[in-house]
Order: C-alpha cells, then structure tokens, then sequence
C-alpha cells in the first residue's frame, strides 16, 4: 500500500519524464555498443568460463562443500534485480538466462530507445531456477532509489519510486507463494527457509528516499524494510556520501534523528556508501549494530566505497558486519577502473582479457576476519548492478564456488556458516532485541 503522501502532483509527471532524456550523443553510443554485443553474441563470445578441472582430491573437497553448503543459511545482503522487475518487467519465475556483458550500464541506455529488452529478455543475475541451484536461502532486496529522484526537487518523487519498488517485491511474493515469502523477523527468515521458500528481505539504499521525514522512515519499517543505506552516490540534507561533495561535514543534525529512529524502529544502519566522516559519526552515534551491505577492503583495492582497516576494526568493535562485495572495481586493485574499460572499448576489443579470480573475494574475507574476527564478514553480491565479476562467480548459481574455496583456504565448517549467513542475522536479531520492541511476525 502506498503512503498517502507519496503521491505526485500530475503537473510534475512531466518534469520526471524529462530525467529519462539522454543526448544524442549518448544514445549514438549505446547503439554502437548495442550493435558491437550482437556481433560478440554471434560470435560465441559470450560464453562463461569453461568449467574448472579438479583433481580427485579437490573433486572430494568440491562435494564436501556442496553439501556444506545445502546445510547452511546462505544469505546475500545485496541484489539489485528489483530495478529490472520494476523497469523492464522481468520476473523472478523467468529464466534470466546465461549471465553476459550487459547489465544497468546498457539497461540504462537500450531504455531510452525504441525497443529495450524487457521480460526474459532481461539478463538478469537471479531467477528462482539459480536461486535453488545457487543454494540461496534468504537476500536482502535494496530498493534502489536514483539520485536524479532526489536532485529533481520533486516532492515526494524519492519516497513514490521507493513504495513503487516496494510493491514490485510484494507483487512477486503474490504470484509466487510457493517460491518467496517476505520475512520482518530473523524467526520469519528462519521459517520461510524451513518451509522451502526464498526469504526475502526489504532494504533502503539511498537515505534521500525517506524525503527528511522521519515518519516516512517509520512507514518502510511497518512494510518491511530492515537495513537502510543512507547515502547512494549523491550526499543528502543530512549525511555525506563518499562519492559526492561533503556537504554535511559527516552526518547532519537531523542524520543524528535518523540514526536514533532506525535504532528504535529496529532498522540496521548500512554504511555502506557513506563518507568517511559520515561511517565515523555513525559509530559514534548509533546504540546498535550497523552492516557494510555491499562493501570491500580498502587495503586491497584502493576505492573510497570501500573500508578502511579502521572502519572495519570499528565495525567489529560495534559488533556489527561488512558484506564483501564482488564487483571487481572494489576487489581487484589491478582491474581497469570501470569508467576507463568503458571509454577504451577495453571491453569489447578484449573479450577475452583475464578474469579477476574468485580467490580474491576470499582474500577480502580473509582481511575482515584478520582485522576484525570471524563474527564479523559476510557477502554482499552487488549482483544485478554490473556485468564486472569474478571468474566462477558470475551469478547466484556459483554460491558453492564460495563456500568450496573457503575450504581451500581451511575455514572450519563452523566458521563458514558464519560468513555465509550467520553473521548478517545475528546482527539482524540483535537490532530487533535493542528496538525494545515486539516485531510482529508477519508469516503464518
């Protein structure tokens, strides 16, 4: 149900369809890229990797984590598939075919053309056939709201795409009870799995989406959002983000109200995104576990979306837990910048360019561990937002690529439940307990 005061006003309608207006120049671009990635289709080359060799002894190991794996609670704090759901009407129940090169960076521009793929056209990183394949048992759903929502000026343009995107998760639990059930509770996550079912949990990425109202933000709690990231890529009236103007110095006065009304309401704090200042005023503000959703070693690969080893001993001590990103630009330090790959057609002229191993998100994890302890790591895909990933580790199906290289590195079985889901809920429940409140149960 949307709240009443999302609604837009008619007479701005036009002024959010002039945000979907593009130059010339850029959709020439896109059909040039367009054009170049049939051409790699009909070519073959855009295949996955060939499947790995193992030796007999790795061939047990492999087995031995498959079966790890279906034992475990694997939970994925960050997947952007609900913008495809929304924008190009694909469907969880659709086959989202084999993973290729486009994502957002092409969605975004075949949108503005005449005919963007739409449906199972879409080449999305999740469907419920991969879900089951990948072992996935529960995923945070981030609604991802646009800073162009919020630099339009627009009232209530941020908060009206967030309870859009909302519903869109919703419409997907209706026509498919028998496949994904929205949890509010780490008891619902734990019962909705039990029951055979993906538990899906609503998230916030982008503070602006709340439009400085804290009764907004109590209106995404009561339909089921549980971590909201507070920044995206643009700074907002009360917390800077690491990749715009520091406009706040940190986290405004009213950020401090907004991190007190989470803690209350039983929302995690997702710092992911958020300037250094901002994570630091965070931590001293909050009487709460906080998570990185979606964020990776700034010691191994140099990116300000990334964690400092002090952020990250910080996030340890808060008790809270940081969510290793895939995307190589924020895992793989000699990875050609994303923006560079793009201008220098890298891409396209070297296809075949080597891949970024999946053994370096273990060393991400492996860092965390070092820095902060084994409670304290999780994963944080960023599936559905690029087409930039390891090797092995191309979309939900490759779960047990993770959990199988973990135990090459020697993790325990223990501990790789941990880093595998156990973390993220235990942070869950322990925000639910200092919330001082009863959340409802809302699975039957």
């Amino acid at each position: 149900m949307r709240a009443p005061h999302s609604r837009i006003e008619p007479r701005n309608r036009q002024v959010l369809a002039k945000m979907k207006i593009i130059t010339k120049g850029t959709i020439a671009l896109v059909a040039v890229i367009a054009t170049t990635l049939a051409a790699r289709i009909v070519l073959g080359t855009l295949l996955r990797p060939a499947e790995q060799i193992l030796s007999p002894a790795e061939a047990t190991l492999f087995e031995r984590a498959r079966q790890l794996h279906h034992d475990a609670l694997v939970v994925d704090a960050h997947d952007d598939v609900l913008t495809y759901i929304v924008d190009y009407q694909y469907d969880l129940a659709m086959n989202g075919n084999e993973p290729d090169d486009r994502s957002l960076f092409l969605y975004y521009g075949f949108s503005w053309l005449p005919f963007p793929p739409h449906g199972d056209e879409v080449q999305a990183d999740m469907d419920f056939t991969r879900i089951r394949k990948g072992g996935l048992d529960a995923q945070f759903f981030p609604i991802w709201v646009n800073c162009e929502y919020y630099r339009s000026g627009i009232p209530g343009a941020s908060s009206q795409r967030a309870f859009e995107m909302i519903e869109a998760l919703k419409e997907q639990e209706r026509r498919h009870p028998e496949h994904i059930k929205i949890a509010y509770t780490v008891k619902d996550v734990e019962q909705i799995v039990s029951d055979g079912k993906l538990a899906a949990i609503l998230a916030i990425e982008g503070g602006h989406a709340i439009e400085d109202n804290l009764e907004t933000l109590a209106e995404f709690h009561k339909l089921g959002v549980r971590y909201m990231t507070l920044t995206h890529s643009c700074s907002n009236n009360w917390a800077d983000s690491s990749s715009d103007e520091n406009l706040n110095g940190g986290l405004a006065e009213f950020g401090l109200e907004v991190i007190q009304e989470m803690n209350r309401l039983g929302i995690i704090v997702d710092v992911s995104h958020v300037s250094d200042e901002t994570f630091w005023d965070v931590i001293q503000a909050t009487g709460a576990p906080v998570m990185a959703s979606h964020s990776s070693v700034r010691s191994i690969a140099n990116h300000p979306r990334n964690m400092t080893d002090e952020m990250i001993r910080a996030v340890g001590v808060n008790n809270g837990v940081v969510m290793i990103n895939f995307m190589t630009l924020f895992i793989d330090p000699e990875k050609i910048p994303t923006w560079k790959v793009v201008s220098k057609w890298h891409w396209f002229t070297h296809p075949r360019q080597p891949e970024t191993p999946l053994s370096l998100v273990i060393d991400h994890i492996d860092h965390v561990v070092n820095v902060a302890g084994i409670d304290h790591v999780g994963l944080g895909s960023d599936f559905d937002n690029t087409p930039f990933l390891p090797e092995n580790l191309k979309d939900v199906s490759d779960y047990p690529n993770i959990t199988f290289e973990l135990l090459r590195r020697g993790y325990s079985e223990t501990d790789i439940l941990k880093i595998l889901g156990r973390n993220v809920l235990r942070v869950l429940a322990e925000v639910e307990q200092i919330a001082g409140q009863n959340l409802v149960s809302f699975v039957e």
